[in-house]
């Protein structure tokens, strides 16, 4: 197993998304050159979805103009139909995500559909992206448990996860979207995945509702996934699951990792840096008990 680990920051666009605030583009700048300055080399950036329903994400082209160009860091951005990924690929995306669920209830109430019809809504726009040279990532929400259908059956996930890679993701983040996970059934759910699909194709995807994102992450790193989607400052959340709070904070995954002897190569001091900024523009304080322990930098 590798003794690296590759931090992958939502914070930007999952974050972000469900702030009722409008949040400035250049704030939206500035937290991602803070994040790039920590190191961090996938920073999801924004999506390119209806405004009408994401409203945060209406400047999306200009997010993506005035992002900095860095050797080595990539700013994926979530493209829900074709119409999106032609967006993005005239943005200059080099990255692109497509997303869904394991849950066929919550696939309607997202996305207004059923599991197999967003596959085959995704299809094209995975094979598209590739045609043009861009990487493709998949997400699979509600990994452990949906608000509607309460527990999901591993092999829900194991199945839709296969799907994505045969669609041509290169890899498949799975997304525990409200929170629920524990220790025992991120364990059921990635033996179910992980018979079917290698570790390298696998990325965990925590919220941290009740407390237990640390420790399903940890889960996922003793079964040998390398790849965590984490959040600066905790942000975020589901605007379709009630009571879900944000997503694990990034600064606190990095202490956990930099306390095992993982190597990531993200500072975490310009990571607080980075959470007391977004916080501070939002006019709260971090949700992460790192940046609340180190508190506001100088």
């Amino acid at each position: 197993m590798t003794d690296r680990v590759r931090l992958y920051e939502v914070g930007p666009r999952d974050g972000l998304q469900n702030e009722k605030q409008v949040v400035p583009t250049e704030v939206k700048v500035r937290l991602i050159e803070l994040l790039a300055d920590a190191g961090l080399k996938y920073i999801e950036a924004t999506s390119f979805v209806s405004p009408k329903w994401v409203p945060q994400m209406g400047d999306n082209a200009e997010v993506m103009a005035a992002l900095p160009k860095r050797e080595g860091v990539t700013y994926p951005v979530l493209t829900p139909n074709m119409k999106g990924l032609e967006a993005a690929l005239d943005a200059g995306a080099t990255e692109v995500a497509i997303f869904g669920a394991a849950s066929e209830s919550f696939s309607q109430k997202n996305i207004n559909c059923s599991i197999a019809e967003s596959l085959d809504r995704f299809e094209p726009v995975a094979k598209a992206a590739r045609e043009k040279g861009v990487a493709v990532r998949g997400y699979v929400s509600c990994i452990v448990g949906c608000p509607y259908e309460g527990d999901i059956a591993p092999s829900a996930v194991a199945d839709i996860t296969e799907k994505l890679l045969a669609m041509g993701c290169y890899e498949v983040s799975l997304g525990d979207t409200i929170g629920v996970g524990t220790p025992k059934s991120t364990a059921d759910m990635l033996e179910a995945v992980l018979d079917r699909v290698a570790v390298d194709k696998i990325a965990l995807h925590c919220h941290d509702t009740y407390g237990q994102a640390l420790a399903n992450i940890l889960t996922g790193l003793e079964r040998g996934v390398r790849v965590i989607d984490s959040s600066v400052a905790g942000l975020g959340g589901c605007p379709y699951a009630k009571g879900a709070s944000g997503n694990v904070a990034t600064e606190d995954v990095l202490f956990m990792l930099n306390g095992m002897g993982f190597e990531t190569g993200v500072d975490l001091e310009k990571l607080v840096k980075a959470a007391w900024y977004i916080a501070d523009e939002l006019g709260r304080p971090p949700s992460s008990k790192v940046a609340i322990a180190l508190g506001r930098p100088d």
